[in-house]
């Protein structure tokens, strides 16, 4: 059942539907749009159903979202699975943008090359689509010199023969809602590992790489951030804190360092975990920080568990803008009136995953039904 604290949260705006709820959008493979958001209320991957959400606050849609089922490697005969991407931007929409065009394409170019999944594929790719984005920048430097400040978190979760891999760059999280049989409740079990200068270990980590810099990380106006800038310590894109050659004029004032610095202050390797799923894993909620700035894990495993499955991703969506309306006193009906780039003084860009895992479907090793690709926000919705 939804907690007594959540139900005071969502009050004023809980009904047992949400909006858009008149539009049938079964066998809609791209979604649907309603203002701000898309969504793709349910479907079917290789593991189970899902269900997928944006809402959009920046003037740019910075996150980017993928999820794919079928073939993991190169080829139709690759191992099967399910992927899931989500991709947080900062800085502007480009390094997000990037990281949906070629990451999975290089999970399959390893994974072919590997003959399997495995963590080395999944941290190789990583690497990889950094490496490609730092060439886009070297590119395009002199003509373009902001996008050496672009980047962008990375989330990925990969089911591939019965096994969960997790991996994780930056601040998005999954959640994994798994069924407590003596107790018959569902537990929510974080898997993922953020890097942001807020957790405390984090600035541990950051100063055992850089002892000899007493700036490495700073709290400026009650925020912990890298070198005074940026709160992840992990990313894709951030060339200007990677390579010294990009945190030099022509870039913006704002971003270079006072001292040049001969190792890259940000990584770009994930933090990945291996397990195996069982029958008492009934579901994983992945999404950017912008969702759990408004819900806890238990409080968002306790809404998938108690409501329909059908359009559960906006109904997640829904409960953090409610929040969000609430801490500023005001109406959700009020909230949404609101325009993007405005709406970003209000809440963050943010994504929802929810796969639903079925045991029967996982530790079976063919698929009879359509492979997918889709997009989160779809082709046409961001950036519009």
């Amino acid at each position: 059942m939804v907690s007594a604290a959540l139900m005071r949260i969502v009050s004023p705006c809980w009904k047992p539907s949400v909006e858009g709820e008149n539009s049938s959008e079964r066998g809609d493979v791209s979604g649907r749009v309603d203002g701000l958001l898309w969504y793709k209320d349910s479907g079917r991957h290789v593991n189970g159903e899902f269900s997928m959400a944006v809402i959009q606050a920046n003037n740019l849609l910075e996150d980017h979202s993928q999820l794919e089922s079928g073939s993991m490697g190169s080829l139709e005969s690759g191992p099967l699975g399910t992927f899931v991407g989500i991709y947080d931007g900062h800085g502007g929409p480009e390094a997000a943008r990037f990281i949906y065009d070629r990451l999975f394409d290089n999970i399959k170019k390893f994974t072919s090359e590997n003959q399997g999944m495995s963590a080395d594929v999944i941290n190789k790719a990583f690497l990889a689509t950094e490496e490609e984005f730092l060439t886009l920048v070297k590119r395009q430097w002199l003509s373009k010199p902001q996008i050496a400040s672009v980047g962008s978190c990375c989330l990925v979760g990969i089911i591939c023969s019965g096994l969960l891999y997790i991996a994780n760059a930056g601040d998005s999280r999954v959640v994994l809602g798994r069924q407590e049989k003596a107790l018959k409740v569902i537990k929510a079990v974080q898997l993922s590992y953020e890097h942001n200068a807020s957790v405390e270990s984090v600035r541990e980590e950051l100063r055992s790489l850089h002892p000899d810099d007493p700036q490495i990380v700073v709290l400026r106006h009650k925020v912990w951030r890298v070198k005074g800038l940026i709160q992840v310590s992990r990313s894709i894109g951030d060339a200007y804190l990677k390579k010294a050659e990009f945190n030099r004029e022509p870039l913006l004032s704002k971003f270079r360092l006072p001292e040049p610095f001969h190792k890259p202050i940000l990584k770009a390797e994930p933090t990945i975990s291996v397990q195996k799923l069982c029958s008492e894993d009934q579901f994983l909620i992945f999404a950017s920080d912008g969702l759990w700035e408004h819900l806890s894990n238990q409080e968002a495993v306790d809404i998938v568990q108690s409501c329909p499955r059908n359009g559960i991703a906006r109904k997640l969506v829904k409960t953090a803008l409610c929040d969000a309306a609430k801490k500023r006193e005001m109406r959700y009906s009020d909230l949404k009136k609101i325009d993007r780039g405005v709406r970003r003084h209000f809440h963050d860009d943010i994504t929802v995953i929810v796969l639903f895992l079925d045991s029967h479907l996982i530790s079976r090793s063919s698929w009879h039904g359509p492979l997918l690709s889709i997009r989160g926000g779809g082709d046409n919705f961001a950036n519009t």
